[in-house]
């Protein structure tokens, strides 16, 4: 349901400060305070609230350092640590389909200076007042990131069910975020839909609000990828070793445009680049297409204009106003066969980072990560072997892996050999033939808990968006790739598997979280993270063929959800 800012006819909403308290007598006190409140899901027909009790508060002042959010009934504090101020969340709840005023306090500082106002909204709560708020899939789709409407209270757990026990004490590693590959063919389609639809549909993709899953990192090609309508590298023309002829034109139609509506939305956005090819003058078979007889690899005496390539690029879209976080230097880099693609082996790839990559990226000011290997985790030693590599070791961020072949749990190895670099799951792909139940239940398993319990700062599902019949691809591409949702024309049509076993994790396990412990039960494998606020987050998957009541014991005190055969459940307190 459209949320939208009420009016005053409802209660405050916007305003500058109501009272001042300069308790030390001085004069920098914070300024101009401008305070508004959002009731989430209110409409005209429903001016307090969806039912869901969530507001969003922002705020901002001039003069000020720091804010505070107040909540004098709920006994809770929240703080904005951004002089520029921002917003914050929260959901009241209390007997359900009852309607209340609730006070929100906004305080503005300056040092121990401080500038407040008190506002007062009406909400209205539909839910059950719980400790622990629940949201389900299931199988059958009955439930797609619903909530449940239950009552989870803790208590002193006296039961025989199997326990879950989450322990904030033990934290393992920061989480990055959660996404999809912004593909060629996902912009094309995103960007082809007419304004309003593309705003809601992005507002849904990267906002947290009610209806948005707050998707945090996204993947992009340096180039085309096989999901591109055509292939091309941003200098086609051979030869030219002084880049003279280097542009990024093509993006400037869709993806471009799409990922500066991205981050308008979400400036903090992660994203990670990786090239399937090189410029086809600068490999042994003159072809984008990797395969054949005689795999196309990159020139030895081509590896200096192509780490000049990467930072054209990145220059490039730094000026467009989009940062990149991260490059890997070759996607799936033992897989020739593809269009576009490129063969290069772990030496290869270590000469190209260490003696050519790191050193342009150092002497322009770059500070873009460098990430090996981006394939599969049966050869997990393409990534060690780079690692062991002292010069290599000491410019890499760390490797990126996909699960097409190979166990996820290959990642706690590659960890436990180098513990100080990071690990990032950064592709999976859903079948257009596949069956919902069943891919919501192995990408939730394997790419959302599997590769965070196995030390990944981030997973990243492939392919964002697809028309009906899997398109656009290369001639050659992946035609079978079903994107996260389903574009028709000038509507989204569907919401398909990925987007629900990435948004189970993004809309709640926000960047800056923290994995911590939880215990390993059988037929239910889960993942818990503490998030910057202090939320605890529990993903849990019911693995059997029946329903399954289990504790989730917290603090020495327990709440008993029950999750459906083949559901998965976040579960946030």
């Amino acid at each position: 349901m459209k949320s939208l800012l009420l009016g005053l006819s409802v209660c405050f909403f916007f305003l500058s400060a109501c009272s001042k308290n300069n308790e030390n007598g001085n004069d920098g006190a914070p300024t101009n305070l401008k305070v508004s409140v959002q009731v989430v899901g209110a409409t005209e027909a429903m001016p307090n609230g969806d039912g869901s009790g969530s507001v969003n508060v922002t705020m901002s002042a001039t003069n000020a350092t720091t804010y505070q959010l107040v909540l004098p009934t709920e006994n809770k504090t929240f703080t904005l640590n951004n002089p520029n101020g921002g917003t914050l969340s929260y959901s009241f709840s209390a007997n359900p389909g009852t309607t209340d005023t609730y006070p929100l306090q906004v305080i503005a500082y300056n040092g121990s200076v401080k500038t407040d106002t008190i506002l007062y909204v009406q909400i209205y709560c539909g839910f059950l007042k719980s400790d622990v708020s629940f949201w389900m899939t299931t199988p059958d789709k009955s439930a797609l990131l619903k909530y449940q409407n239950v009552n989870l209270t803790f208590t002193q757990s006296s039961n025989s069910y199997a326990i879950i026990d989450v322990d904030a004490s033990q934290k393992f590693q920061t989480i990055d975020g959660f996404g999809f590959a912004l593909t060629g063919g996902s912009a094309t389609l995103i960007n082809g839909l007419d304004a309003k639809t593309k705003d809601d549909l992005l507002k849904e993709l990267i906002l947290t609000d009610s209806t948005g899953i707050g998707v945090s990192y996204l993947r992009v090609s340096i180039g085309a990828s096989d999901l591109s309508a055509s292939t091309f590298t941003y200098d086609d023309t051979p030869g030219d070793s002084t880049l003279q002829y280097f542009n990024m034109n093509m993006e400037k139609t869709d993806l471009i445009p799409v990922l500066q509506k991205i981050i308008a939305l979400n400036s903090d956005i992660k994203i990670i680049a990786t090239p399937w090819s090189a410029p086809a003058w600068m490999k042994t078979n003159n072809n984008l297409y990797g395969g054949g007889d005689t795999p196309g690899r990159l020139k030895p005496e081509c590896y200096d204009v192509y780490a000049r390539y990467f930072v054209k690029y990145i220059q490039t879209m730094e000026a467009a106003g989009i940062p990149i976080e991260a490059v890997t230097p070759q996607n799936e880099p033992l897989n020739a066969w593809n269009n576009p693609a490129m063969l290069m082996e772990a030496g290869e790839e270590a000469d190209f980072i260490k003696n050519y990559l790191a050193p342009q990226f150092k002497a322009v000011g770059i500070k873009t990560k460098i990430i090996i290997y981006d394939h599969n985790l049966d050869h997990p030693e393409y990534a060690t072997s780079i690692l062991s590599d002292p010069d290599a070791y000491n410019v890499v961020d760390g490797s990126a892996f996909h699960l097409y072949a190979g166990a996820i749990g290959t990642m706690s190895s590659v960890h436990n050999q180098f513990p100080d670099k990071n690990l990032y799951f950064t592709e999976q792909y859903t079948s257009s033939s596949g069956d919902f139940g069943g891919d919501v239940q192995w990408h939730i398993e394997n790419v959302i808990i599997g590769a965070t319990r196995n030390w990944s700062r981030n997973a990243i599902e492939w392919n964002l968006a697809s028309d009906p019949n899997m398109n656009p691809h290369t001639n050659g591409g992946c035609s079978d790739c079903l994107g996260a949702v389903t574009i028709n024309g000038n509507s989204v049509e569907k919401r398909n598997q990925s987007y629900y076993a990435i948004a189970h994790a993004s809309k709640f396990v926000r960047p800056g979280s923290v994995r911590i412990a939880s215990s390993e039960v059988n037929n239910l494998p889960n993942a818990a993270f503490q998030t910057p606020d202090g939320k605890k987050v529990l993903i849990v998957l019911n693995k059997s063929n029946s329903n399954i009541t289990f504790d989730i014991r917290f603090s020495e005190q327990a709440v008993s959800p029950t999750l459906p055969a083949g559901a998965v459940g976040t579960f946030v307190w």
